[in-house]
């Protein structure tokens, strides 16, 4: 099972961090270990003093592929939930000031809570999905997956040329504007338009 993560996939993001915004799409891996379910908690780690959320959509691979032409993308996913990209962001900045790789900031233990999951055609339209972000009940990060600068069918086709995508594989298609810190005693609540599907705490 492979975890593929979006990177710079919203223009504000990309803009909010002082990257470039891509022209083809950019990706890391995570871990199976990663993966934290069922609104177990998220324990502080102790390497470092800045973990930031990254709230996104994440698409569920279901069925075997390799080299998907674009037109067939849409039939190798058919549910959609929403995570979140837990990052150490002071780490991940010393990374990139040395050059080097920066999987030590994404990829640690539990840096991926994962929500429920919906069937793909509970949505009317896949290029119009909203989601948010509450911590301690207040609205801090709102996106809508029609601001991708790819598209989830392109995501899908890019990454299969590169790796033979698996049932049970996932894709976190990226996180809009409005990255910030956690701290101890955080409650983060996740949804997909009015969907509350991920609700855990910080200790």
């Amino acid at each position: 099972m492979k975890i593929f993560a979006i990177a710079r996939n919203y223009i504000a993001h990309a803009k909010e961090l002082n990257h470039s915004v891509p022209t083809k799409p950019v990706y890391f891996m995570k871990p199976e270990t990663s993966l934290l379910k069922n609104n177990q908690a998220f324990f502080y780690p102790d390497f470092s003093k800045e973990i930031h959320y990254e709230t996104e959509l994440v698409l569920k691979i279901s069925r075997v592929g390799k080299n998907i032409p674009l037109e067939f993308a849409h039939r190798y996913y058919d549910e959609i939930g929403i995570g979140i990209d837990f990052t150490a962001r002071d780490i991940q900045r010393e990374c990139i000031k040395n050059g080097e790789p920066w999987e030590i900031s994404k990829a640690f233990d539990n840096s991926a809570p994962i929500g429920e999951f919906l069937p793909k055609n509970h949505f009317p339209d896949l290029k119009n999905i909203s989601f948010h972000l509450c911590i301690n009940e207040n609205i801090v990060q709102d996106g809508n997956s029609s601001d991708l600068i790819f598209e989830f069918d392109t995501l899908v086709a890019h990454l299969s040329q590169f790796n033979m995508l698996k049932m049970g594989d996932l894709i976190f298609t990226g996180t809009p504007v409005g990255v910030g810190p956690v701290k101890i005693g955080d409650r983060l609540q996740a949804y997909i338009e009015n969907d509350l599907l991920l609700d855990f705490e910080v200790k």
